[in-house]
Protein backbone atom coordinates (compact mmCIF):
# COMPACT_ATOMS: atom_id res chain seq x y z
CA UNK A 1 0.00 0.00 0.00
CA UNK A 2 1.69 3.31 -1.12
CA UNK A 3 -0.01 6.13 0.71
CA UNK A 4 0.19 9.70 -0.20
CA UNK A 5 1.20 11.59 3.03
CA UNK A 6 -1.15 14.39 2.17
CA UNK A 7 -4.12 12.73 1.89
CA UNK A 8 -6.11 12.98 5.50
CA UNK A 9 -6.59 9.60 7.31
CA UNK A 10 -10.15 10.84 8.59
CA UNK A 11 -11.29 10.66 4.64
CA UNK A 12 -9.51 7.21 4.05
CA UNK A 13 -11.68 3.72 3.40
CA UNK A 14 -7.93 2.02 4.47
CA UNK A 15 -7.33 3.69 7.66
CA UNK A 16 -9.59 0.31 9.75
CA UNK A 17 -6.83 -1.63 8.49
CA UNK A 18 -3.79 -0.58 9.73
CA UNK A 19 -3.51 -1.90 13.09
CA UNK A 20 -5.03 -5.50 11.95
CA UNK A 21 -1.76 -7.93 12.13
CA UNK A 22 -3.87 -10.60 10.37
CA UNK A 23 -3.44 -9.03 6.81
CA UNK A 24 -0.12 -8.88 4.77
CA UNK A 25 -0.16 -5.41 4.11
CA UNK A 26 3.16 -3.58 3.93
CA UNK A 27 2.22 0.50 4.35
CA UNK A 28 4.59 2.61 2.66
CA UNK A 29 3.83 6.67 2.99
CA UNK A 30 5.51 8.95 0.61
CA UNK A 31 5.73 12.96 -0.38
CA UNK A 32 5.18 14.37 -3.77
CA UNK A 33 7.81 13.83 -5.72
CA UNK A 34 9.72 11.08 -3.14
CA UNK A 35 11.19 8.51 -5.14
CA UNK A 36 9.62 4.71 -4.08
CA UNK A 37 11.27 1.64 -5.16
CA UNK A 38 8.86 -1.22 -5.03
CA UNK A 39 10.37 -4.05 -6.64
CA UNK A 40 8.34 -6.20 -8.31
CA UNK A 41 4.44 -5.66 -8.40
CA UNK A 42 1.28 -5.81 -9.88
CA UNK A 43 0.17 -1.95 -9.85
CA UNK A 44 -3.66 -1.72 -9.97
CA UNK A 45 -4.26 1.31 -12.68
CA UNK A 46 -7.37 2.26 -15.06
CA UNK A 47 -4.88 1.91 -18.21
CA UNK A 48 -3.38 -1.70 -17.33
CA UNK A 49 -4.76 -5.12 -18.82
CA UNK A 50 -7.79 -6.82 -16.58
CA UNK A 51 -6.46 -8.34 -13.46
CA UNK A 52 -6.71 -11.86 -13.43
CA UNK A 53 -5.88 -14.93 -11.09
CA UNK A 54 -2.47 -15.32 -13.30
CA UNK A 55 -1.32 -12.03 -11.65
CA UNK A 56 -1.43 -13.46 -7.93
CA UNK A 57 2.11 -15.11 -8.25
CA UNK A 58 3.24 -10.91 -7.81
CA UNK A 59 2.03 -8.56 -4.50
CA UNK A 60 -0.42 -6.11 -5.41
CA UNK A 61 0.28 -2.90 -5.31
CA UNK A 62 -2.33 0.31 -4.54
CA UNK A 63 -1.61 3.63 -4.70
CA UNK A 64 -3.60 5.40 -2.16
CA UNK A 65 -3.71 9.31 -3.10
CA UNK A 66 -6.46 11.79 -4.93
CA UNK A 67 -7.08 11.34 -8.50
CA UNK A 68 -5.54 14.23 -9.59
CA UNK A 69 -2.01 13.34 -7.61
CA UNK A 70 -1.64 9.84 -8.95
CA UNK A 71 0.34 10.77 -12.05
CA UNK A 72 2.99 12.95 -9.76
CA UNK A 73 3.12 9.99 -7.20
CA UNK A 74 3.42 7.24 -10.10
CA UNK A 75 6.37 9.59 -11.40
CA UNK A 76 8.52 8.82 -8.67
CA UNK A 77 7.61 4.77 -8.65
CA UNK A 78 10.11 2.76 -9.52
CA UNK A 79 10.51 -1.28 -10.31
CA UNK A 80 8.99 -3.77 -12.31
CA UNK A 81 5.21 -2.80 -12.70
CA UNK A 82 2.68 -4.76 -14.17
CA UNK A 83 -0.20 -2.30 -14.78
CA UNK A 84 -3.64 -4.39 -14.11
CA UNK A 85 -7.15 -2.66 -13.94
CA UNK A 86 -10.44 -3.96 -12.37
CA UNK A 87 -13.10 -4.47 -14.28
CA UNK A 88 -15.14 -1.24 -15.47
CA UNK A 89 -18.63 -1.98 -14.60
CA UNK A 90 -17.48 -2.16 -10.87
CA UNK A 91 -19.25 0.86 -9.18
CA UNK A 92 -18.57 2.67 -6.20
CA UNK A 93 -20.65 3.35 -2.99
CA UNK A 94 -18.02 6.10 -1.95
CA UNK A 95 -19.95 9.94 -2.34
CA UNK A 96 -17.74 11.56 -4.17
CA UNK A 97 -18.06 15.06 -3.80
CA UNK A 98 -15.28 18.16 -4.85
CA UNK A 99 -15.55 21.49 -4.85
CA UNK A 100 -12.56 22.33 -6.81
CA UNK A 101 -11.72 19.04 -8.98
CA UNK A 102 -13.90 16.85 -11.14
CA UNK A 103 -14.12 13.76 -10.19
CA UNK A 104 -13.22 10.68 -12.82
CA UNK A 105 -16.84 9.39 -14.08
CA UNK A 106 -15.41 5.58 -13.00
CA UNK A 107 -13.22 4.70 -10.47
CA UNK A 108 -13.70 3.49 -6.42
CA UNK A 109 -12.75 3.91 -2.84
CA UNK A 110 -9.56 2.50 -1.91
CA UNK A 111 -10.81 -0.20 0.00
CA UNK A 112 -13.40 -1.36 -2.58
CA UNK A 113 -10.33 -1.42 -5.03
CA UNK A 114 -8.75 -3.86 -2.36
CA UNK A 115 -11.57 -5.72 -2.04
CA UNK A 116 -12.35 -6.32 -5.43
CA UNK A 117 -8.79 -6.54 -6.32
CA UNK A 118 -8.64 -9.61 -3.40
CA UNK A 119 -11.32 -11.10 -4.66
CA UNK A 120 -10.09 -11.64 -8.38
CA UNK A 121 -7.01 -12.81 -7.28
CA UNK A 122 -8.92 -15.35 -5.51
CA UNK A 123 -8.17 -14.03 -1.75
CA UNK A 124 -11.88 -12.89 -1.25
CA UNK A 125 -11.59 -11.56 2.44
CA UNK A 126 -15.05 -10.60 3.69
CA UNK A 127 -13.65 -8.98 6.74
CA UNK A 128 -12.12 -6.25 4.57
CA UNK A 129 -14.78 -4.40 4.73
CA UNK A 130 -16.15 -4.93 8.02
CA UNK A 131 -15.95 -1.25 8.61
CA UNK A 132 -16.34 0.03 5.83
CA UNK A 133 -19.43 2.63 6.14
CA UNK A 134 -21.09 1.91 2.62
CA UNK A 135 -20.08 -1.54 2.61
CA UNK A 136 -24.08 -3.07 1.96
CA UNK A 137 -24.26 -0.34 -0.83
CA UNK A 138 -20.99 -1.44 -2.67
CA UNK A 139 -22.07 -4.99 -2.48
CA UNK A 140 -25.53 -4.39 -4.05
CA UNK A 141 -23.93 -2.33 -6.53
CA UNK A 142 -21.57 -5.24 -7.39
CA UNK A 143 -23.48 -8.30 -7.00
CA UNK A 144 -22.81 -9.87 -9.80
CA UNK A 145 -19.28 -9.62 -9.44
CA UNK A 146 -19.69 -10.56 -5.55
CA UNK A 147 -22.75 -13.05 -5.54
Amino acid sequence: MLRLNKESPKKCTLTPLRGRKDLPIRWIHCGLGDEVEVGQVTLLHPDGKPLSSADNQRPLLLIDSSWRDLPRVLRGVTGDLQFRSLPKKLKTAYPRKSSTFADPEAGLASIEALYAACALLGFREESLLNEYYWREEFLKKNQILFP
